[in-house]
């Protein structure tokens, strides 16, 4: 019998423990691989919650800055000194329960009156928004229809022709209601109306009766500029007064006709 060929065998075997090197080494590149992507969805996944967390604090934040939001607001202060000790003390401000005397509100009465019976094209748009500062929400609506240009009573048609009115107060009248309060008030004043030469003037003669009320001031400081004691007017009723001719004889003596 023939002996193997040594050599065959040999080559044979390192052929093989080639193979298993290769085959040890494929697996480790395997498992190389797999410890990557194990080790990439991991911190992912942990991307993943730390990007949640951070959205949760986040919309937190936002909820915490809205329940707060209604206690941001500007407190306007006054400081006072005292001429004589020099003493500094802080004015409270004003909230609206306060009795004030019927001077302040005669002011606000014929200051209404003046602005909003006035017109002028110059200063209709500034008139046309004080007014809105003294009105009720009620009343500011129908102040808006009779201001728009599509009634044709509107200030703004009746005067396009460029006459001026002007508003002189009379009086100052207030009343007290029977079942007590006094939020009732009638003021007489003159409207004179300029024609658009200044030549011509017409004077006519209105009395308004006016419920009123005190509220809390307003928020926005541009109404507050206007309104700073929170005045508002519930109805406003102008009439034209009809005057009564006295006879000249009647004048002169100082007695009424018989």
């Amino acid at each position: 019998m023939n002996e193997p060929d040594t050599h065959s065998v040999e080559t044979g075997a390192a052929r093989n423990a080639e193979a298993a090197d290769l085959e040890a080494y494929l697996q480790e590149a395997r498992e190389w691989d797999r410890d990557r992507i194990a080790q990439w969805q991991q911190n992912a996944r942990r991307a993943w919650w730390v990007a949640a967390a951070a959205g949760v604090c986040a919309l937190g934040c936002a909820c915490a800055l809205l329940l707060l939001e209604p206690l941001k607001r500007v407190e306007p202060f006054l400081i006072r000194v005292n001429d004589t000790s020099g003493v500094v003390d802080i004015v409270p401000v004003y909230t609206g329960h306060l009795n004030l005397p019927d001077s302040v509100t005669r002011y606000f009465l014929s200051h209404y009156v003046q602005v909003c019976e006035r017109f002028d094209y110059a200063t209709a748009e500034s008139d046309y928004e004080e007014c809105g500062a003294f009105q009720t929400a009620q009343r500011n609506q129908a102040w808006y229809a009779l201001w728009n240009r599509s009634n044709p009573l509107s200030p703004l048609n009746v005067h396009r022709d460029g006459s001026v009115v002007s508003v002189q107060i009379e009086s100052v009248s207030f009343f007290r209601r029977a079942s007590g309060p006094s939020d009732l008030a009638q003021v007489r004043y003159l409207k004179i109306e300029h024609a658009a030469s200044g030549v011509q003037q017409q004077i006519t003669h209105w009395i308004a009766t006016i419920q009123y009320a005190y509220t809390a001031p307003s928020q926005d400081p541009g109404v507050r500029s206007w309104n700073p004691l929170g005045f508002k007017i519930v109805q406003f009723v102008p009439e034209p007064e009809v005057l009564r001719e006295v006879p000249a004889d009647s004048a002169r003596t100082g007695h009424s006709p018989s």
